[in-house]
């Protein structure tokens, strides 16, 4: 994905090198499993996605204080390359769903803030350290990422220099801002707090897969826009989506699925609406609009 000369955002909270005293971590032995910070993926929603991360981080620290520890300025040029890309992406998610919103005139499009840390991190839904990996909290509107989850997604998924991959997590938690705006956030969540666990995971796995196909209609117009899709960029990403479906995660885990606890969907299914969202572009398709979950 070319990036070169891009517009930086400015929507940005560098909070790296800095503390939130965090004194506790996520739970269920994330870190347990070689793909472990992939699977820490799975939570992304935050307390804006279908999974019930919200839930989780309702266990962590409250109220902690940030203080300043390290200089910004001692971070590798690798990751503030990594930080660059993160405020091109975060630019291109603001121009393309500006005129996404205005073309289906659903008003104007408010984007949300990134945040950037190290380990741990404040947010309206709590005290999360970075093995909840990226997540999104509708609670203030912003999406937090350690940027050692890129270095993780290097390393253990093979996605060295494609910067489409990293683009495609970001676009994801996009996904469920765009959802907040849009009202299907607030309307799932309702659904998931009148009925039984197994139902609610169903409905948490359609929030997840309608984000991955707004990341794909994200694709779509960016590269409308500024054809900066490079060969086998698309392939990567669906590479990825492959790699965090939840069947696919179990067997890594556990060596079995239990499909009645899926929250975000299989690596079929997750494949299928990324690739769906890039080929329509169209906003009037919807996992919700799936009668059939079966179908998805």
């Amino acid at each position: 994905m070319k990036l070169t000369g891009r517009r930086e955002s400015s929507n940005v909270e560098d909070r790296r090198g800095m503390s939130s005293g965090a004194k506790a971590g996520i739970g269920g032995g994330i870190g347990a499993i070689i793909i472990g910070i992939i699977m820490s993926f799975l939570g992304g929603g935050g307390n804006g996605g279908g999974i019930n991360v919200g839930e989780i981080l309702g266990q962590l620290t409250q109220g902690a204080q940030q203080t300043e520890s390290v200089d910004p300025a001692s971070f590798s040029e690798e990751e503030q390359q990594l930080a660059k890309e993160c405020r091109q992406i975060l630019a291109s998610t603001e121009e393309v769903w500006t005129k996404v919103f205005k073309d289906n005139g659903y008003g104007a499009y408010k984007a949300p803030t990134l945040v950037l840390f190290t380990n741990s991190v404040q947010s309206a839904c709590g005290n999360a350290t970075a093995a909840v990996g990226p997540f999104y909290c509708s609670g203030d509107q912003k999406l937090y990422i350690d940027l050692s989850f890129f270095t993780e997604m290097k390393r253990q998924l093979g996605v060295e220099g494609n910067t489409f991959a990293y683009a495609y997590v970001i676009a994801h938690e996009i996904g469920h801002h765009v959802e907040n705006m849009l009202g299907s956030l607030s309307k799932a969540h309702q659904d998931m707090s009148r009925t039984n666990k197994t139902k609610a995971n169903q409905i948490s796995v359609r929030l997840e897969l309608l984000a991955d196909y707004y990341a794909g209609v994200w694709a779509h117009y960016e590269n409308e826009m500024y054809h900066s899709l490079e060969y086998g960029d698309m392939e990567k990403g669906l590479e990825l989506a492959q790699a965090i479906g939840d069947d696919w995660l179990q067997k890594q885990a556990q060596g079995y699925t239990t499909p009645e606890a899926f929250t975000h969907g299989t690596s079929a299914q997750r494949k299928r609406w990324l690739k769906k969202g890039f080929e329509l572009g169209d906003m009037r398709t919807s996992t919700f609009n799936v009668s059939n979950y079966n179908d998805l």
